[in-house]
């Protein structure tokens, strides 16, 4: 039998309800340090589901992100924050929690169990062996999430899975089986705690590297993001000036020419091209602005 992580006592938690407060936030802070372990070891399958995620993408895919109770929440935090930080298009980064959308506010967690209401929405947003999806599960027996794996598979989709537990169904269910080992929890099996903040890590890598590997950061620079008010229209002239040297009035020059297209103003700025130019490098490049750059500089 397979030995369930987030279901084991904690040793090191046995007299929590006797402790001063400073002791119990001292021994969680500890058991943090379990987190980055667990991450660590699993580096190597986090880089595969990005690699598989990316190139799917490039041939039109969708991701579909699903998971209940504190799994969900996490996954639906994650996505929704794609398209105001690199213009990802809300119909291609898709999240799901056990419940629907009252389940970020209630505790609907009983809907874990509910294996028929996730294929339904799979099937109505026409889920297809073109498409990605990634099943977060602390457990990784999650009836809400096996049944999303297992629905993937028979579409013969990509499929990703993230729990917290060794040899669990997800992982035998997915193509990439992330498994996190964090250890117990200090309350046993409550999962919003190590288990949840290792599974935001792991969405949260998994989406930022799969978005620079498409080409929507340069350096350390988020040159796809929505500039949908002013603060943020400032933020990018601020951005182009500090990566290409040009002034306040240069940038908001470019700006206003390419309609407040970072990249195509940034690859103008640092070759001297024109805008259609510019347009024809990065298309080129498959939309990436340093490929675009060099690819001018390559002539």
């Amino acid at each position: 039998m397979v030995k369930t992580v987030t279901e084991a006592i904690n040793q090191n938690s046995l007299a929590i309800d006797e402790m001063e407060a400073i002791d119990i936030v001292s021994l969680m802070l500890e058991e943090e340090d379990h987190i980055r372990e667990g991450i660590k070891k699993s580096l190597t399958t986090i880089a595969e589901a990005v690699e598989l995620i990316v190139d799917r993408w490039q041939h039109g895919a969708r991701v579909f992100v699903i998971g209940a109770g504190t799994s969900g929440r996490i996954g639906v935090l994650d996505a929704v924050e794609l398209g105001p930080t690199f213009s990802i298009d809300p119909d291609r980064w898709i999240a799901f929690v056990a419940g629907g959308k009252n389940a970020m506010w209630e505790p609907l967690e009983q809907h874990e169990d509910n294996t028929s209401d996730i294929v339904q929405e799979l099937q109505h947003h026409n889920f297809n062996e073109n498409d990605v999806l990634i099943a977060l599960s602390a457990s990784g027996s999650t009836p809400y999430s096996v049944a999303a794996l297992t629905h993937a598979k028979e579409k013969q989709a990509a499929s990703i899975s993230i729990s917290c537990n060794q040899q669990t169904l997800s992982t035998k269910l997915s193509d990439v089986g992330i498994e996190l080992i964090v250890g117990p929890e200090v309350i046993r099996g409550s999962t919003r705690l190590k288990a949840g903040t290792a599974q935001k890590i792991a969405i949260n890598m998994i989406s930022t590297a799969t978005m620079v590997k498409l080409g929507k950061v340069y350096q350390n620079e988020m040159i796809d993001m929505q500039l949908i008010n002013k603060k943020l229209v400032k933020r990018a002239e601020s951005m182009l000036m500090q990566l290409t040297s040009i002034t306040e009035k240069e940038a908001q020059a470019l700006m206003d020419e390419t309609n407040h297209d970072v990249k195509l103003s940034l690859i103008m700025a640092k070759t001297g091209c024109n805008k259609n130019e510019a347009a024809q490098y990065l298309a080129k490049a498959n939309n990436h602005v340093k490929k675009a750059i060099q690819l001018y500089e390559m002539g």
